[in-house]
């Protein structure tokens, strides 16, 4: 009975996060006049499963998805092996220069995204990559984060096995994907699940280098539902709620990896 305050609070927490998410699922399956209705109503009177059909009659979202997916995949896999080498390089490797290079590294996280967004789009338009897959994955093939995460990773790992490998005639190169990188899984898939949510759920640079129907992408493809006439709410809360699935999958598919990294980053010895 002590902690049924406790509880109690918890229960207001998830209930209030749990609130949006029932209510556009609630709307996605309602008419447009029930829809924008005001009021806190989450379920409709009548749920209209057509307005699915009706979503991807609206936009081409089998195409959007597609796009999504091929360079949500290809960023995560480019930054997963990026992170990778470079942490390594960073946490292992003795060259002159390290920890100023890293740091420049750490320091490009303080740069604001806007910043660059037009030195970006200019150089994109000059290498001839605008309507591109390559304007959208390039970019992006790297993070300063992830390499920080990948660094810490390898430090944690114990100097004896390096000098065990060597010993066995095994490189560098061979000692981190043979040993090094199943050592270290955890992180390297929470790093490749941040850079595909990441990537997923890019709005504006996606928005700004196409313009080509076929180049869109899902969140962009959002945008459909919105015009001169106003907003399709249950259209649009419909495409958000497929929208969602695929990153809500993925996370559930991380969770153990994410999980262990949280708890291993809180044990020493």
């Amino acid at each position: 009975m002590r902690k049924l305050p406790l509880y109690l609070v918890l229960c207001a927490g998830a209930a209030l996060s749990a609130y949006p998410f029932l209510w556009m699922v609630g709307t996605a399956f309602k008419t447009l006049p029930e829809a924008t209705t005001p009021g806190l109503t989450l379920f409709p009177q009548q749920w209209q499963w057509r307005n699915i059909a009706d979503t991807f009659r609206a936009a081409p979202f089998g195409r959007y998805f597609f796009n999504s997916f091929f360079v949500a995949g290809s960023v995560s896999a480019a930054v997963m092996l990026t992170s990778l080498m470079a942490g390594y390089a960073f946490a292992r490797l003795e060259f002159r220069g390290r920890t100023a290079i890293f740091a420049l590294v750490l320091a490009t996280m303080m740069v604001p995204f806007e910043v660059t967004l037009i030195p970006n789009f200019v150089l994109i338009g000059k290498l001839g990559w605008y309507n591109t897959y390559w304007a959208l994955i390039v970019p992006w093939c790297a993070s300063a984060f992830s390499i920080f995460l990948m660094r810490q990773a390898f430090l944690g790992l114990p100097g004896d096995f390096f000098d065990a490998a060597k010993v066995d005639g095994c490189g560098h190169l061979r000692f981190l994907f043979r040993i090094a990188a199943p050592l270290v899984k955890p992180m390297l898939a929470t790093v490749g699940l941040f850079a595909f949510l990441g990537s997923y759920n890019a709005v504006l640079w996606p928005l700004v280098v196409t313009t080509d129907e076929a180049m869109r992408v899902v969140q962009v493809g959002l945008t459909a539902f919105s015009g001169d006439a106003g907003v399709r709410l249950n259209l649009l809360m419909c495409a958000s709620a497929i929208v969602i699935l695929p990153t809500v999958a993925l996370y559930f598919a991380a969770q153990r990896h994410v999980v262990e990294e949280s708890l291993s980053a809180g044990i020493k010895g």
